[in-house]
């Protein structure tokens, strides 16, 4: 064999560093729009991340083809670099202020019901929601709901011991911190009363709620609000009545799907009102006859709508009401949000102008064929 014909040697084989550097340069830190569906995400519980491993698996779904087959620590960092623009530098230290919280609150705190912090869904959830879950089909789904308007849902969901035992934790939790130097963390800048549960170590619990229990439903109802990819939540514990909070104004959550649910316990008064699905930019226009709804709680029962549905909570006149809420977020749908150009296809104001558009354009050409005949 002569020199030329000899196997040229091979260049070395990239560090993971410089194959991140090239990936960050090739793909402006983009997502796919639809999920690999058959592609089975890697387990990042072992790694030390400053987001929930979940979310890692959610996203991987969407990472573009060519990432896929790069080593877990490429992806981590690819996907990082994504969740990072949504938590510029105070909102980090802000979560890491909250961990350390958290920590100092669970080495503390005595739990009164242990046997809520781990999920029971025997003991947990009514039979009829049980069965649905388990078949986990829409026709199951729906024999245990009403829709009293498009994309809300109510139905029985929850024990009235667990109602009871839980209602009763958050009581055993607030006496706990008043007895201490800690204050405690409310749930939104819109309650003043209240206390996250995952502040006292309900997060394991509530991940099992959302990925079970939630998810299932969401990914039948709610896909086009990002509902089939759910990793995340924010769940908490609202109290309304005298000397707390009595009433709450118009809002969106934020939240791709919300789940509210009545624990208790005697009260009047204080029913949810819905008026419409909107997207930021038409988050005050008017509400349309068809999307004025009133909601009138009753212990143990549950409602279920998009984050953007407009909603706010009437006076309660009488008594004291407690909600259990677990705002369900998605990763994935958050950042291919940003690059929609086309009209929401879910917000109620983006729709009817556009059909409204459509109707004049119609009226354009009538009349201009008119014109013709004439």
């Amino acid at each position: 064999m002569s020199q030329n014909q000899r196997s040229a040697p091979q260049p070395p084989r990239p560090s993971d560093g410089q194959v991140v550097a090239r990936v960050m340069n090739l793909s402006f830190d983009r997502l796919c729009i639809s999920p690999k569906r058959d592609h089975k995400s890697e387990n990042y519980e072992d790694l030390q991340l400053e987001f929930n491993p979940h979310v890692f698996g959610s996203l991987e779904q969407y990472l573009p083809p060519h990432i896929l087959n790069f080593s877990r620590e490429v992806k981590v960092r690819y996907m990082r670099n994504i969740l990072l623009r949504y938590f510029p530098e105070n909102d980090r230290n802000r979560i890491q202020k909250l961990r350390e919280y958290r920590l100092k609150v669970i080495l503390n705190y005595p739990p009164l019901h242990r046997e809520i912090y781990t999920m029971d869904a025997e003991n947990f959830f009514t039979p009829s929601f049980l069965r649905a879950i388990k078949e986990n089909t829409e026709a199951s789904f729906r024999s245990i709901m009403a829709e009293p308007r498009t994309g809300i849902y109510t139905f029985e969901m929850l024990q009235p011991q667990f109602c009871k035992k839980l209602m009763s934790e958050v009581d055993s939790f607030e006496r706990w911190v008043r007895g201490t130097k800690l204050r405690i963390m409310r749930p939104n800048t819109m309650n003043k009363h209240g206390v996250v549960l995952d502040d006292f170590g309900l997060e394991t619990m509530l991940d099992r709620f959302l990925s079970d229990f939630i998810h299932p439903m969401s990914r039948v109802f709610y896909s086009e609000f990002g509902g089939s990819s759910l990793d995340s939540h924010h769940g908490f514990v609202v109290e309304y009545g005298i000397n707390k909070d009595v009433e709450l104004g118009l809002h969106v959550d934020d939240a791709e799907v919300s789940l509210n649910v009545c624990l208790g316990k005697e009260f009047s008064g204080g029913e949810v009102f819905f008026q419409g699905v909107r997207c930021e930019e038409h988050l005050l226009s008017n509400a349309q006859p068809g999307e004025i709804f009133n909601y009138f709680h009753a212990p143990g029962h549950a409602i279920l709508h998009p984050g953007r549905q407009r909603h706010g909570a009437r006076p309660t006149i009488s008594g004291n009401r407690t909600n259990l809420i677990i705002w369900c977020r998605s990763s994935a749908f958050r950042e291919l949000k940003k690059y929609q150009r086309d009209f929401p296809s879910w917000c109620g104001e983006c729709k009817r102008k556009k059909k409204e558009r459509a109707r004049l354009s119609l009226m354009v050409i009538q009349q201009e064929l008119l014109k013709r005949e004439i």
